[in-house]
Protein backbone atom coordinates (compact mmCIF):
# COMPACT_ATOMS: atom_id res chain seq x y z
CA UNK A 1 0.00 0.00 0.00
CA UNK A 2 1.06 3.51 -0.42
CA UNK A 3 0.64 6.07 2.07
CA UNK A 4 -2.52 6.97 1.07
CA UNK A 5 -3.84 3.55 1.41
CA UNK A 6 -4.55 3.01 -1.83
CA UNK A 7 -2.48 -0.42 -3.32
CA UNK A 8 -0.01 0.71 -6.08
CA UNK A 9 0.34 -0.85 -9.53
CA UNK A 10 2.54 -4.37 -8.79
CA UNK A 11 4.43 -5.94 -11.40
CA UNK A 12 6.24 -8.98 -10.91
CA UNK A 13 8.47 -11.56 -12.86
CA UNK A 14 10.41 -14.38 -13.21
CA UNK A 15 12.30 -16.50 -15.83
CA UNK A 16 11.18 -20.49 -16.63
CA UNK A 17 13.38 -22.65 -18.07
CA UNK A 18 11.19 -24.85 -20.43
CA UNK A 19 11.36 -27.69 -23.02
CA UNK A 20 10.84 -24.37 -25.73
CA UNK A 21 13.80 -22.28 -24.07
CA UNK A 22 12.91 -19.63 -21.35
CA UNK A 23 9.84 -18.42 -20.93
CA UNK A 24 9.35 -14.75 -18.87
CA UNK A 25 6.35 -14.44 -16.93
CA UNK A 26 5.32 -11.70 -15.61
CA UNK A 27 2.11 -10.50 -13.23
CA UNK A 28 0.15 -7.91 -11.87
CA UNK A 29 -1.95 -7.94 -8.93
CA UNK A 30 -5.05 -9.33 -10.81
CA UNK A 31 -3.16 -11.96 -12.60
CA UNK A 32 -0.41 -13.09 -14.82
CA UNK A 33 -0.45 -10.36 -17.62
CA UNK A 34 2.54 -11.31 -20.12
CA UNK A 35 4.32 -14.50 -20.97
CA UNK A 36 7.55 -13.49 -23.50
CA UNK A 37 9.50 -16.74 -25.60
CA UNK A 38 12.94 -16.81 -25.59
CA UNK A 39 13.32 -15.05 -22.62
CA UNK A 40 17.22 -13.86 -23.31
CA UNK A 41 18.27 -11.14 -21.14
CA UNK A 42 18.36 -8.69 -23.91
CA UNK A 43 14.50 -10.14 -25.06
CA UNK A 44 13.70 -10.05 -21.41
CA UNK A 45 15.26 -6.34 -20.52
CA UNK A 46 12.79 -4.89 -23.68
CA UNK A 47 9.93 -6.94 -22.39
CA UNK A 48 9.93 -5.86 -19.52
CA UNK A 49 10.78 -1.65 -19.90
CA UNK A 50 7.67 -2.17 -22.53
CA UNK A 51 5.58 -3.42 -19.38
CA UNK A 52 6.59 -0.97 -17.43
CA UNK A 53 5.66 1.53 -19.82
CA UNK A 54 1.60 0.57 -20.36
CA UNK A 55 1.09 -0.64 -17.42
CA UNK A 56 2.89 2.10 -15.63
CA UNK A 57 5.10 0.06 -12.51
CA UNK A 58 8.49 -0.76 -12.52
CA UNK A 59 9.11 -4.63 -12.88
CA UNK A 60 10.10 -6.68 -10.02
CA UNK A 61 12.16 -9.85 -10.22
CA UNK A 62 10.21 -11.94 -7.81
CA UNK A 63 10.02 -15.92 -8.64
CA UNK A 64 8.55 -16.21 -4.76
CA UNK A 65 5.56 -14.18 -5.65
CA UNK A 66 2.77 -16.96 -5.11
CA UNK A 67 1.10 -16.23 -8.77
CA UNK A 68 4.50 -16.53 -10.20
CA UNK A 69 5.60 -19.82 -8.73
CA UNK A 70 2.20 -21.33 -9.22
CA UNK A 71 2.43 -20.45 -12.77
CA UNK A 72 6.03 -21.32 -12.93
CA UNK A 73 4.94 -24.95 -10.84
CA UNK A 74 2.09 -24.73 -13.55
CA UNK A 75 4.36 -23.84 -16.84
CA UNK A 76 6.67 -27.12 -16.19
CA UNK A 77 4.04 -29.43 -15.28
CA UNK A 78 2.47 -28.68 -19.10
CA UNK A 79 6.38 -29.01 -20.27
CA UNK A 80 6.58 -32.62 -18.43
CA UNK A 81 3.29 -33.72 -19.74
CA UNK A 82 1.41 -33.45 -16.47
CA UNK A 83 -0.89 -30.51 -16.90
CA UNK A 84 -3.09 -30.18 -19.74
CA UNK A 85 -4.72 -27.04 -18.84
CA UNK A 86 -3.82 -24.12 -17.00
CA UNK A 87 -5.88 -22.85 -13.90
CA UNK A 88 -3.86 -19.20 -13.27
CA UNK A 89 -6.16 -15.72 -12.59
CA UNK A 90 -4.80 -13.75 -16.03
CA UNK A 91 -4.91 -10.09 -16.43
CA UNK A 92 -6.48 -9.31 -19.61
CA UNK A 93 -5.59 -5.32 -19.31
CA UNK A 94 -2.60 -5.55 -22.48
CA UNK A 95 -5.34 -6.68 -24.83
CA UNK A 96 -9.28 -5.20 -25.59
CA UNK A 97 -11.94 -5.38 -27.53
CA UNK A 98 -12.30 -7.85 -30.76
CA UNK A 99 -8.90 -9.82 -29.75
CA UNK A 100 -9.48 -10.06 -26.44
CA UNK A 101 -12.79 -11.50 -27.27
CA UNK A 102 -10.97 -13.82 -29.77
CA UNK A 103 -8.44 -14.83 -27.19
CA UNK A 104 -11.02 -15.59 -24.25
CA UNK A 105 -13.03 -17.83 -26.78
CA UNK A 106 -9.29 -19.68 -27.50
CA UNK A 107 -8.64 -19.92 -23.93
CA UNK A 108 -12.35 -21.67 -23.39
CA UNK A 109 -12.93 -23.53 -26.03
CA UNK A 110 -9.73 -25.04 -27.55
CA UNK A 111 -8.58 -27.57 -25.58
CA UNK A 112 -5.25 -29.60 -25.56
CA UNK A 113 -4.48 -31.98 -28.49
CA UNK A 114 -6.66 -29.44 -30.47
CA UNK A 115 -6.63 -27.22 -33.15
CA UNK A 116 -8.89 -24.96 -34.72
CA UNK A 117 -8.71 -22.78 -37.83
CA UNK A 118 -8.53 -19.10 -37.92
CA UNK A 119 -11.74 -18.80 -39.64
CA UNK A 120 -13.44 -21.44 -37.48
CA UNK A 121 -12.28 -19.44 -34.51
CA UNK A 122 -13.72 -16.33 -36.01
CA UNK A 123 -17.23 -17.71 -36.58
CA UNK A 124 -17.31 -18.94 -32.59
CA UNK A 125 -17.47 -15.34 -31.88
CA UNK A 126 -19.71 -14.24 -34.73
CA UNK A 127 -17.33 -12.64 -36.84
CA UNK A 128 -17.41 -15.11 -39.78
CA UNK A 129 -15.06 -13.30 -42.26
CA UNK A 130 -12.62 -12.29 -39.70
CA UNK A 131 -10.02 -15.07 -40.27
CA UNK A 132 -7.02 -12.26 -40.90
CA UNK A 133 -8.23 -10.47 -37.90
CA UNK A 134 -8.26 -13.42 -35.99
CA UNK A 135 -4.44 -13.77 -37.40
CA UNK A 136 -3.76 -10.39 -35.87
CA UNK A 137 -5.33 -11.16 -32.70
CA UNK A 138 -2.77 -14.14 -32.29
CA UNK A 139 0.16 -12.30 -32.98
CA UNK A 140 -0.64 -9.58 -30.24
CA UNK A 141 -1.53 -12.98 -27.71
CA UNK A 142 0.54 -11.51 -24.51
CA UNK A 143 -0.34 -14.80 -22.59
CA UNK A 144 1.20 -17.23 -25.53
CA UNK A 145 1.47 -21.05 -24.32
CA UNK A 146 -1.12 -20.21 -21.59
CA UNK A 147 -3.79 -18.84 -23.69
CA UNK A 148 -2.82 -21.14 -26.51
CA UNK A 149 -2.53 -19.49 -29.55
CA UNK A 150 -0.21 -22.16 -30.79
CA UNK A 151 -3.60 -24.22 -31.85
CA UNK A 152 -4.69 -22.09 -34.36
CA UNK A 153 -3.83 -23.33 -37.69
CA UNK A 154 -4.90 -22.68 -41.27
CA UNK A 155 -8.06 -24.23 -42.47
CA UNK A 156 -5.37 -26.05 -45.14
CA UNK A 157 -3.56 -27.75 -42.61
CA UNK A 158 -0.93 -25.14 -42.70
CA UNK A 159 0.54 -24.21 -39.41
CA UNK A 160 -0.01 -20.25 -39.98
CA UNK A 161 2.36 -17.66 -38.14
CA UNK A 162 3.55 -17.81 -34.54
CA UNK A 163 5.15 -14.87 -32.33
CA UNK A 164 7.33 -17.37 -30.87
CA UNK A 165 8.67 -18.54 -34.45
CA UNK A 166 7.51 -21.79 -36.37
CA UNK A 167 9.33 -24.44 -34.67
CA UNK A 168 8.42 -23.21 -31.29
CA UNK A 169 5.00 -23.93 -32.58
CA UNK A 170 5.75 -27.21 -33.97
CA UNK A 171 7.45 -28.47 -30.79
CA UNK A 172 4.22 -27.05 -28.43
CA UNK A 173 2.00 -29.02 -30.72
CA UNK A 174 3.68 -32.09 -31.05
CA UNK A 175 3.78 -31.74 -26.91
CA UNK A 176 0.15 -32.04 -27.42
CA UNK A 177 -0.26 -34.88 -29.62
CA UNK A 178 -1.31 -32.79 -32.47
CA UNK A 179 2.19 -33.22 -34.81
CA UNK A 180 4.73 -36.09 -34.52
CA UNK A 181 7.83 -35.34 -32.61
CA UNK A 182 11.03 -34.44 -34.79
CA UNK A 183 12.87 -37.11 -35.48
CA UNK A 184 16.57 -34.86 -34.72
Amino acid sequence: MDSHGQYEQRLVWTVADTGIGPLLLAATRAGLVNVVFHATDPVRDRALGRLASRLGAGPVQAPGSPLLAEAVRQVEAYFTGGRRDFDLPLDWSLISGFNRQVLRELARGVPYGQVVGYGDLARRVGQPGASQAVGVAMGSNPLPVVVPCHRVVESDGGMGGFGGGLETKRRLLALEGVLPEPLF
